[in-house]
């Protein structure tokens, strides 16, 4: 992996491939030309904002925000399931930049829902993909009727494909399959999945949802091209990575439930599990299973006091810095004077969920220290950051339609989107990452 210092490239989710045509070809690193220490002296970065006191608060002004003027809606190809909303349903939104043969490709993909559900659960059919040779279209569903004629373009993992098993090649393992009980009926799903390019192959990470027989993270290799068709690795054939994780959602079987929202972080020929619980773990050479397998290291942070439950966690390197990115639930409750107190706090009496915001920390290492978080991005929870073909900097958005602001009746119908949102960062001095405020950039474009 490269820095993204001025060069397109993927950072930890580095080199995607996949358009149809372009399948199987070998990415290529940008041309765009770096910047020499006189013009990065003679630019002018955006400031950082103080920090909030005491540590915890969390930032809600509409600056970091995603706006009209820094972001916009995917017009991603339309399913079948799709033209009644007349957009994809999309959580856990994941978009990023690759170059092939020297022309752009984008990717998107995310938590999908199946007809006649209002959620990603208790089940859904997979994994979908998109493709596009720019951020502004036209987004196509990967075509993945070569592999499978007559099924579902563009899908390309689901526990439907348990019938694909066979000696040696294990496509879906048996906690990944769909289970039937009387209180959900149909269960199992598949969340949060990412697309990556490494030492020439396509891997996909994802994790099972809380209706799954297992819960937790898993990882996919395609022995194709983007479209596929997947195998599971040797890691997952019985388990989902890492420990099981004491307590869990009550729906899940007890000593079943494991570290969810799993990413891939990659860098020269070295690639790391990163899992949400602030754990990691170096994959081994061959890629099939992470060591160690078990009791896996954690990342030097500086929690919050208390610390809350953090989502989506995933390493995101540029400007020679490493940024480790989760979701975090923006409380709020009442100060003793009255006014309102936004924070990310645990939940508790009095606080009421309002915003799933994307909170930052940097690192001159991949393992930390961190610094002390700060809000980078408010609404735009469980993301990813990625670098465009000129360079610009954006991050994903979805608006969480299962509580707070974006639930509200007269709003929950502009949320589970494929939104993006123009990024910027403050500078070699500065080290910060923030969703584009107002005053501190341009519109929106490609």
């Amino acid at each position: 992996m490269t820095d993204a210092d001025n060069r397109l490239n993927v950072d930890r989710r580095s080199l995607l491939a996949g358009a149809a045509g372009l399948l199987g070809a070998a990415a290529l690193p940008a041309t765009a030309a770096r910047a020499t220490p006189m013009t990065a002296a003679l630019k002018r970065y955006p400031s950082n904002w103080p920090d909030l006191e005491p540590y915890g608060l969390a930032d809600t002004r509409l600056d970091l925000w995603p706006r009209e003027d820094n972001s916009y809606i995917l017009p991603l190809e339309l399913r079948p399931r799709d033209k009644e909303l007349g957009r994809v349903w999309m959580r856990d939104t994941y978009v990023n930049c690759f170059v092939v043969n020297g022309r752009p490709v984008y990717v998107a993909t995310g938590t999908t829902r199946v007809p006649g559900l209002e959620a990603a659960a208790p089940w859904n059919d997979g994994i979908f993909v998109w493709v596009s040779p720019s951020l502004r279209g036209p987004w196509t569903l990967v075509d993945t009727t070569g592999i499978r004629p007559g099924a579902e373009k563009g899908k390309v993992w689901s526990p439907e494909f348990a019938d694909e098993n066979r000696p040696g090649r294990m496509v879906v393992a048996p906690w990944q399959e769909y289970w039937h009980d009387d209180q959900f009926g149909k269960r199992g799903n598949a969340w949060a999945p990412e697309v990556h390019f490494f030492r020439g192959k396509w891997y996909i990470v994802a994790c099972t949802g809380d209706h799954s027989r297992k819960v937790g993270s898993f990882m996919l290799v395609s022995e194709g091209g983007l479209e596929g068709p997947y195998r599971l690795v040797q890691g997952n054939h019985d388990k989902p990575f890492g420990d099981p994780v004491v307590g869990g959602p009550g729906i899940v079987l007890p000593g079943a439930y494991h570290h969810i929202d799993g990413s891939l972080y990659t860098e020269g020929d070295d690639a790391w599990l990163v899992l949400h619980n602030h754990l990691y773990a170096k994959f081994r050479d061959d890629m099939e299973d992470i060591v160690p397998t078990t009791g896996l290291p954690a990342f030097q942070q500086v929690p919050y006091t208390p610390e809350p439950y953090l989502e989506g966690a995933y390493v995101f390197k540029y400007g020679g810095k490493y940024y480790l990115l989760q979701a975090a639930w923006n409380r709020s409750s009442a100060n003793a004077d009255g006014s309102t107190r936004y924070a990310y706090d645990p939940a508790g009496a009095g606080r009421e969920q309002y915003q799933y915001d994307a909170v930052v920390a940097v690192s001159d290492r991949f393992e930390g220290p961190y610094s002390k978080r700060w809000t980078a991005g408010v609404g735009a929870g469980h993301n990813n950051f990625f670098v465009d073909r000129s360079g610009k900097l954006w991050a994903t958005f979805f608006r969480n339609p299962r509580f707070g602001y974006w639930s509200d009746p007269s709003r929950v119908g502009d949320t589970a989107v494929a939104g993006i949102v123009r990024v910027e960062w403050t500078g070699p001095n500065g080290n910060r990452l923030y969703v584009q405020r107002r005053n501190h950039g341009h519109t929106v474009g490609d």
